[in-house]
């Protein structure tokens, strides 16, 4: 289990489940009862409800579970998990294949993306695989607004070299910090593509930024996550990745796999949701924290109560 001397990482001790389930599909599992796990995520709104959900979860399955969500950084979030500071962490096959395992060609076919993740990570970091869910593909994506949309005639990332030479002024990209240094970011695309941006062109701000910069034409290009949902509520036209340089980034639960050998029952905890969630439904909870501004926790619980996965102590 993990410990709660964190402050290597600069990471807290973690809190409580911040809201109380009940049972519901989801049942007591006497090999859980009364086990502290931690549940950690990295610090943007899909991963912040994805870890309520785990908790919610684990909760309803009888643990004792600890609360470290919102870890700064996909790296940081990895190495708590191997460090043994956080037990469970919702992750993605792409950031796995690329970002953790150092691969520069992913893998088109989604199930053939996980078993090769699967494997790797199992030999070369001791880390499993289990629930993951090939309904929901977060990957990245370039997004524009309407007005460019219709004005540049761009459809899909091989636009984006004309675009460079016909409309130079147009040639700006609004990436996070990581989008703008991963080897399955901007570097990566540039050289798929075939273009190389103005770096006074490029405007690094935080995720949650660009989608509203991308709206606003601050930039022509904005990098996106393809479940937000943002996407829908600022009609942003997301561009074809013709070449398919973007990893699959089908979400599951990663632990250490002692962890897995010890509580094996974890695989059923979480499997339940993956059976339920897809991008739509993602997109939507998603679109509930950033547009409406709701608690992603209020949002995981609802999600799981209406999913019939935990009921609301004292509402039967």
């Amino acid at each position: 289990m993990a410990g709660l001397m964190l402050s290597g990482c600069g990471l807290s001790s973690g809190s409580s489940v911040p809201l109380a389930v009940e049972p519901g599909i989801i049942q007591p599992v006497p090999e859980l009862e009364g086990q502290t796990i931690t549940v950690g995520s990295k610090n943007f709104t899909e991963q912040l409800i994805m870890g309520y959900l785990g908790e919610f979860a684990l909760a309803a399955a009888g643990a004792n579970v600890r609360d470290l969500t919102s870890i700064q950084g996909s790296t940081t979030a990895r190495n708590a998990l191997t460090n043994d500071q956080i037990d469970i962490l919702w992750d993605y096959t792409g950031t796995s294949w690329v970002n953790y395992n150092g691969n520069t060609d992913p893998i088109p076919d989604a199930r053939a993306q996980f078993e090769a993740v699967k494997e790797q990570d199992l030999e070369r970091n001791g880390v499993a695989w289990v629930a993951v869910d090939y309904q929901v593909d977060n990957t990245y994506a370039f997004a524009v607004n309407q007005d460019a949309a219709k004005r540049l005639g761009v459809q899909k990332n091989s636009d984006i070299p004309k675009i460079m030479a016909e409309h130079p002024e147009d040639a700006t990209f609004c990436v996070d910090t990581e989008f703008a240094s991963r080897n399955d970011g901007l570097p990566g695309v540039e050289e798929t593509y075939g273009f190389k941006t103005d770096p006074s062109k490029v405007k690094v701000l935080t995720e949650g930024a660009i989608y509203q910069a991308t709206a606003q034409g601050t930039c022509t290009f904005g990098e996106v996550f393809t479940t937000d949902g943002r996407i829908k509520s600022l009609n942003l036209k997301v561009l074809a990745d013709d070449k398919q340089f973007f990893p699959r980034y089908n979400i599951g639960v990663t632990l250490r796999d002692e962890m897995l050998k010890r509580y094996p029952q974890l695989a059923q905890v979480f499997q339940p949701i993956s059976e339920r969630l897809t991008n739509e439904e993602l997109m939507k909870l998603n679109a509930q924290v950033d547009v409406e501004g709701r608690d992603p926790a209020d949002v995981a619980r609802e999600w799981m109560v209406e999913q019939g996965l935990v009921k609301i102590p004292g509402q039967g």
